[in-house]
């Protein structure tokens, strides 16, 4: 009886299977070469920056840096937050001046329409008993052209109100203002007027109609100009 060999009858010398064990060899030195970096000389802290644009071009994403934000955002946010502040200052100063200049103005003109009423009751109240004072009174409040007119011609006013022994007692009821500015008023008065004299002792009231024009003259309202249209 033949005897069966369960031994491996492979020929050692049979070299059928060696180029693969080769070939797997020869792949693991290629791969363990592609992983060896080789050694520049240069610091890796030293090493050059990748900026955005190499690393597009090069194909490679920049690193996403979390928790910085976008600067130039918050620089623009306070940019524009300052221009509105800035802009609000500024409006609030020029609102607050026209309010300022506006109140100036309306209270020059009160004062003026106030002075001219007074004024015109002092021209049209007088007593032929005490014509130095009324003539001053009237002096004071004038200037320009109305005050050299009066000067010149109360010499024969004087006489006139004396010789008829005449008073006067005036009362403004209404006054108006027909224009306006800082400096110069045009105020238009109704006045009310009695009169006595001795051609009509018995007292007689007469209403007449005056514009004084009034011009502020070292910081004083003053009449420039009173006319009886």
């Amino acid at each position: 009886m033949a005897e069966t060999n369960d031994r491996d009858t492979t020929d050692p010398g049979d070299t059928t299977d060696q180029p693969d064990k080769a070939d797997k060899t020869a792949a693991r030195e290629n791969d363990n070469t592609e992983l060896d970096v080789p050694d520049t000389g240069v610091p890796i802290a030293d090493a050059p920056e990748v900026s955005d644009a190499d690393a597009k071009v090069s194909g490679l994403e920049p690193t996403e840096v979390v928790g910085t934000g976008r600067p130039w955002k918050r620089h623009v946010g306070v940019g524009l937050l300052a221009a509105v502040y800035v802009g609000a200052f500024g409006l609030a100063g020029f609102l607050g001046w026209k309010l300022w200049e506006q109140h100036t103005l309306t209270e020059a003109v009160q004062n003026a329409r106030e002075t001219a009423t007074s004024y015109a009751e002092v021209l049209t109240s007088i007593d032929s008993n005490n014509l130095d004072e009324n003539f001053a009174d009237v002096l004071n409040g004038a200037t320009g052209d109305f005050k050299d007119m009066y000067t010149r011609d109360s010499v024969e006013l004087r006489q006139l109100l004396v010789d008829n022994k005449a008073t006067a007692h005036g009362v403004v009821v209404d006054s108006a203002l027909q224009s306006e500015s800082k400096d110069k008023v045009v105020v238009l008065l109704l006045v009310d007027q009695t009169v006595t004299n001795t051609a009509r002792p018995d007292a007689r009231s007469d209403s007449s109609r005056m514009k004084i024009t009034m011009e502020k003259v070292d910081n004083r309202w003053l009449a420039s100009q009173v006319e009886l249209p």
